[in-house]
């Protein structure tokens, strides 16, 4: 229970910015109440005082006219009391479903865009652990409990409540010992709610991992959907999903037996206390104590009053879904960053370039470093070549560098100051990316080119494509600049993609430059035009090119290889420098570096 009350706190604050709406919610939510209360009403005036001749109750008598009351209109009066109750209530029915999905749908918005940010922020460590599925179900699925909660499960009990109130004073009012017999039924429900809520909320937790896990499969799939097709998978896929489905289906199934024996034994308490009460009033109608117009009112409120209670019981077992949902969005919302950024950053406009990195390891797993004490100095505008084996570390030293992760130990330092120290948004405007297989958003070509940089203008843009090698064929498409590019860029050929994401390199205009086995995927003609974009690209700049062939590293001013982690060798243009280790210093376009056996004095802060 205090668990559950520190998630309705959460709760709490994340719908405070919508409080007037749900205010008014809630008003127009309790306005069923006295619609509620005279829904039974005209069924007693007809029986005892239309076609009886009991007199009208004394409320009703203080507002219907004389000429009314003892005249032939009586029956006309009672009849249009009941269409009006009737009309009245659909539209507050109507008001509140309007103004309910309007509130629900603001308040579910602004938490999936706080769950989103969230995300994005997390480090890719958490990702990788996690998977982006459970991340994707969190913000599209999950977050709808706030919804739910603040807008659906609160309002229908505040409103049953509201309800349950004014039934059992009403019905005190009609007769007070019914009154008590009906209500005997409440403690046992309260009971039974107890009872029930720790088993629908492990359910309900077993259920979204399960989902989760069938979704991760979905994505995987179609994001992967042409090397499925290449080994004939389709079918084994297809088992794997209906696997993980069936596991889910499974869930949810025991999920509803779960909610169906709680229903089950609500639905049997309300039946024995109304078999009761009709019992008792049927007894005192025969005895005289009442008329039988107020037996049939006691039992149109009886119906009322056992509606909200029903409302309230079985709402308190799915809000243990919503609950199950809320723990695992404030989850996320809890994970703190493993790249984080701190309060006093610094700021920085335009790097000159200097890169250093000084006893730097990793792990993505523990006992499985990917870098191991790697230690070398680039002076700006270098261009250096890092190569290496599959595994031996070369795309996690440049994930490094940007910060997508943080060292396990060592640190890197940009123009004398320890990454760590900028701000991520400032560190990471000092590069351009340019990766093996270049990632395309599925809009126009010019959305693309211009992702770093959406204020460019048409003349800029087009100029980083000349500049890329790539306007000669954007202008022969048929909308040139405007041509969707589809899905990750699957309407253009590697190479065109990996033009394009050298023209968004160019229009971005950083200092420092990564180039991730840019040319591994394309054809030999291919790869002449982009390496020949690279090196326009690479003037002035401070670069860093990752490949296997060695051929691709031949523009670079100096080489590291990578082996296992470690810096096993490092050359520039007058020849090999060092080999098993130690600091590399780039001396400079073209001029010979040296190796440092000495350690690294630490970063400059």
């Amino acid at each position: 229970m205090r668990r559950d009350a520190h998630i309705f706190r959460r709760l709490g604050r994340e719908i405070r910015p919508f409080a007037w709406l749900i205010a008014g919610c809630f008003v127009v939510a309790i306005l069923a109440t006295p619609l509620t209360l005279l829904t039974p009403l005209p069924l007693k005036l007809m029986v005892d005082s239309v076609l009886g001749d009991h007199p009208l109750p004394g409320f009703v008598a203080a507002v219907v006219p004389d000429a009314i009351e003892h005249g032939g209109s009586l029956l006309v009066f009672v009849a249009g009391m009941f269409a009006g109750v009737a009309v009245a209530s659909q539209l507050q029915e109507l008001v509140q479903t309007v103004l309910q999905t309007y509130t629900g749908e603001k308040v579910v918005l602004r938490f999936r865009s706080k769950l989103f940010r969230r995300s994005q922020r997390l480090s890719l460590m958490y990702h990788d652990r996690v998977g982006t599925a459970d991340s994707t179900y969190r913000v599209i699925e999950d977050a709808k409990a706030v919804q739910y909660i603040a807008t659906d499960t609160l309002i229908s009990l505040v409103t049953a409540v509201a309800t349950l109130v004014g039934m059992i004073v009403v019905t005190f009012m009609v007769d007070w010992q019914l009154a008590l017999v009906a209500i005997a039924v409440i403690p046992l429900l309260a009971v039974l709610s107890l009872r029930f809520r720790r088993r629908l909320r492990q359910r309900s937790r077993e259920v979204k991992r399960l989902e989760s896990g069938a979704l991760s499969v979905v994505q995987e799939v179609l994001t992967s959907l042409r090397l499925v097709k290449a080994f004939s998978q389709e079918d084994r896929e297809h088992e794997r999903f209906y696997a993980r489905a069936s596991d889910g289906m499974g869930a949810r199934v025991r999920f509803a037996f779960e909610k169906a024996q709680y229903g089950l034994a609500i639905g049997s308490l309300v039946g024995i206390g109304g078999g009761v009460v009709l019992l008792v009033g049927v007894r005192r109608v025969q005895a005289g104590g009442m008329t039988l117009g107020d037996l049939l009112l006691v039992m149109g409120y009886l119906t009322q009053l056992y509606a909200p209670i029903k409302t309230m019981a079985k709402k308190a077992g799915t809000i243990q879904n919503h609950l199950a949902s809320a723990e695992r969005t404030f989850g996320l919302l809890d994970e703190e960053p493993e790249v984080p950024e701190r309060p006093d950053a610094r700021e920085i406009s335009r790097a000159r370039g200097a890169v250093a990195f000084h006893e730097v390891s990793f792990a993505y797993e523990p006992g499985r470093p990917a870098l191991d004490g790697v230690s070398f100095v680039v002076a700006p505008g270098e261009t250096v070549g890092i190569a290496g084996h599959t595994g031996a570390g070369k795309s996690t030293l440049t994930n490094l560098l940007i910060r997508l992760y943080d060292p396990a130990s060592g640190w890197i330092e940009l123009d004398g100051v320890d990454i760590r120290d900028y701000g991520l948004a400032d560190l990471r405007a000092q590069f351009s990316v340019v990766l093996q297989d270049p990632v395309l958003f599925s809009s126009s070509i010019a959305e693309n080119i211009t992702y770093a940089r959406p204020d460019a203008t048409s003349h800029e843009i087009e100029d980083a494509a000349r500049a890329a090698g790539a306007h000669e064929f954007i202008d022969e498409l048929p909308d040139g600049y405007d041509t969707n590019v589809g899905e990750r860029g699957m309407r253009l050929s590697g190479g065109e993609r990996q033009r394009i994401s050298l023209a968004r390199a160019f229009l971005k205009d950083a200092p420092i430059l990564i180039l991730d086995e840019p040319t591994s995927s394309v054809d030999v003609r291919t790869e002449g035009l982009i390496l020949e974009a690279m090196r326009r690209l690479m003037l002035g700049r401070t670069s860093f090119m990752i490949a296997h062939r060695l051929s691709t590293l031949e523009v670079c001013d100096t080489r590291i290889e990578l082996a296992e982690g470690r810096v096993i060798a490092a050359d520039s243009s007058e020849g090999l420098l060092a080999s098993g280790g130690g600091t590399f210093e780039a001396g400079g376009r073209g001029a010979a570096g040296h190796m440092s056996g000495q350690a690294p004095t630490g970063p400059t802060r």
